[in-house]
């Protein structure tokens, strides 16, 4: 297994004050941490402030667990972008002496996934991925289009880091619209002019700009230069630690890629187009932490306002 990528001696630094104040928890894996309630209480405090901003766009609130039916992962599209991010379920199913076998493997730390087989489900790697398969399973979308909250959920790539603002399992914060094409793009620009106020409202010096996926291999490169030129993301993206901004927030346009994947139909009997937007909630906490300090109560005033009303 590769190992992971150093980080700055800026971000070390940062990441052991975090452990040191208890605000994150080591697990001695990188890029896998526990948190503490007080900084819990500002991930939760900045996903309530984007409620409080959404909630004049009445968006149908959805939850889905953070794992996937891995058929729709294959049908997505990810394992050929992104294959390197993924993240699969196995599981054990033998024998008596087979689990004996395992364990006695597993006990010395040795290889034991010869006894484990791949399940139906993998872990989520976006938060609007359960989303469009379940939208399809309703039937045609009526006009006007669908606006849907999915909410705060746990996702996971793979791309372990000492970067303690590149987390392989962290809540992202997701939205998604669905409708006419025009509909699509006016809804995912006003929510990066939204996104940048919402962050500078709470202290932060965020920045926009045209972005790309990792896209995986040569071909990945070929989608990259593609989506750059078509502007199909934007990132909002603010200081936290190193020598460049970090991307806290997401703008994808998808075209018509996941309507057309799984079958999602308008009413007029035309093709719908989606576009998602995504906060990273911990990377947008650690830059809070990074601008304002560790210790919460010596916050601006206003800062806390905007946080906790």
């Amino acid at each position: 297994m590769p190992e992971a990528p150093a980080a700055t001696p800026e971000q070390s630094a940062f990441l052991v004050s975090l452990l040191e104040q208890g605000l994150l928890i080591g697990t001695g894996e990188p890029g896998v941490y526990g948190r503490s309630a007080a900084f819990e209480s500002i991930r939760q405090a900045f996903d309530a402030f984007v409620t409080r901003e959404a909630a004049g766009d009445r968006s149908e609130q959805v939850r889905f667990p953070p794992v996937l039916p891995r058929r729709h992962l294959e049908s997505s599209g990810y394992l050929k972008s992104f294959p390197h991010l993924a993240g699969s379920i196995f599981s054990f199913d033998g024998t008596e002496q087979q689990a004996a076998q395992q364990e006695d493997l597993a006990s010395r730390h040795e290889d034991w996934s010869g006894y484990q087989s791949m399940t139906d489900l993998v872990l989520v790697p976006a938060a609007c991925y359960p989303v469009y398969p379940a939208i399809a399973a309703r039937g045609p979308v009526q006009p006007g289009g669908l606006t849907i909250d999915a909410g705060a959920s746990l996702v996971f790539r793979h791309e372990p880091s000492g970067d303690p603002a590149r987390l392989q399992m962290f809540h992202q914060r997701e939205m998604v619209r669905i409708g006419e094409p025009e509909q699509v793009v006016a809804w995912r620009d006003t929510w990066r002019t939204r996104a940048l106020e919402l962050l500078e409202r709470v202290g932060l010096e965020p920045d926009s700009e045209v972005a790309t996926d990792p896209f995986f291999g040569r071909s990945g490169r070929m989608l990259a230069a593609n989506q750059r030129a078509q502007e199909l993301k934007f990132e909002v993206q603010i200081q936290i630690a190193g020598p460049a901004p970090t991307a806290v927030a997401s703008f994808n346009y998808h075209q018509d890629h996941f309507a057309r994947t799984f079958d999602i139909v308008l009413a007029s009997g035309g093709v719908p187009h989606t576009a998602c937007l995504g906060f990273g909630l911990e990377r947008v906490t650690l830059g809070l932490l990074h601008r304002h300090g560790l210790e919460i109560g010596a916050w601006d005033a206003t800062v806390r306002r905007h946080l906790w009303p």
